[in-house]
């Protein structure tokens, strides 16, 4: 069955286009969107919407979202070691989505599953670029964070998507849920970020650390948390979480960074509520630009229900 969702736009949507806002709001691609529009199953206060209209702050918003449907992946089994989900493999790159508990690669003091590890127990081929242990590695995501990744399969993608990471020509988009009720609802984050001057397993808003950009938009606000749209600018370890925290609106059930361990477990959340969404860029092998969209893991899921109830 089809989900009907209803929220006012938010601030830091005003003025752009329906397929470009719902494309970063709902973490579908502009196509999708499009498609949705030319079915009638968008609505701005009441009246049916075009893609190429302009959405206004506040306006109010209902999205009749298309039915999921199964990920296939190209080649390969769709599930490996520990949940790990193909969404998409060519002779470049392979997409996967990345569920909790999973490593991007090993590390010293890391025993447990990784994607490289469950690529491999698979058969794919990853480029040898980079350092021995993360070799096809070209970005990550925590142990504790499920979503999107892309690993290069072939040497000339590596190349290519680590200047792509570097250039900040990717788009990124997770989704969290942080306490509270961050204010303004849509803003930017501007601080840098570095280890944690007491606790060297920490990050933290430091002076003199990495410049660090994080963008964000409130989807949906509950009575006692919000649900975030985030776009990062920059990419550093721990970014929207340290982040979120320096707001004073830590990731909910993300005890490390100071979140609420009551609400935590009210919800059933042994971990952040984090999740990368979406994951857009330009194909190595020819330009186009390609997206790819995960669906919310069923512990973080069934937490947005609680929210919602």
């Amino acid at each position: 069955m089809s989900e009907t969702r209803q929220l006012p736009v938010p601030d830091g949507l005003d003025g752009m286009r329906v397929d470009a806002g719902l494309s970063r709001l709902l973490g579908l691609s502009r196509t999708a969107v499009a498609a949705l529009t030319e079915d009638g199953r968008i609505a701005v206060d009441g009246r049916a919407a075009g893609k190429s209209d302009r959405l206004t702050a506040g306006a109010w918003l209902e999205v009749q979202l298309p039915d999921p449907e199964p990920v296939t992946p190209i080649t390969g089994p769709e599930e490996v070691v520990a949940g790990l989900t193909v969404l998409h493999a060519d002779d470049e790159i392979v997409v996967v989505d990345k569920p909790v508990g999973v490593a991007a690669h090993a590390s010293p003091g890391w025993t447990g599953p990784t994607v490289l590890g469950g690529l491999a127990a698979l058969g794919y081929r990853v480029s040898t670029s980079g350092a021995a242990e993360r070799q096809g590695i070209v970005h990550r995501l925590d142990v504790g964070t499920t979503g999107v990744m892309v690993v290069a399969a072939a040497e000339h993608a590596y190349t290519v998507l680590k200047r792509a990471f570097k250039e900040r020509t990717v788009d990124k988009r997770y989704h969290a849920v942080a306490q509270g009720h961050p204010d303004p609802s849509s803003g930017t984050i501007d601080a840098p970020i570095d280890r944690h001057p007491r606790h060297d397993y920490k990050f933290a808003v430091v002076a003199g650390g990495k410049p660090s950009v994080t963008h964000y938009d409130t989807i949906e606000a509950f009575r006692a948390a919000s649900l975030l749209d985030v776009r990062l600018e920059t990419g550093r370890t721990h970014q929207i979480r340290v982040h979120l925290a320096a707001l004073r609106h830590p990731c909910v059930g993300d005890i490390t960074y100071g979140a609420d361990p009551v609400l935590a477990k009210r919800l059933g959340l042994a971990r952040q509520w984090l999740h990368a969404r979406s994951l857009g860029f330009e194909h190595p092998a020819d330009g186009r630009w390609v997206e790819f969209t995960s669906p919310y893991p069923a512990d973080l899921e069934r937490a947005l229900e609680l929210l919602r109830d």
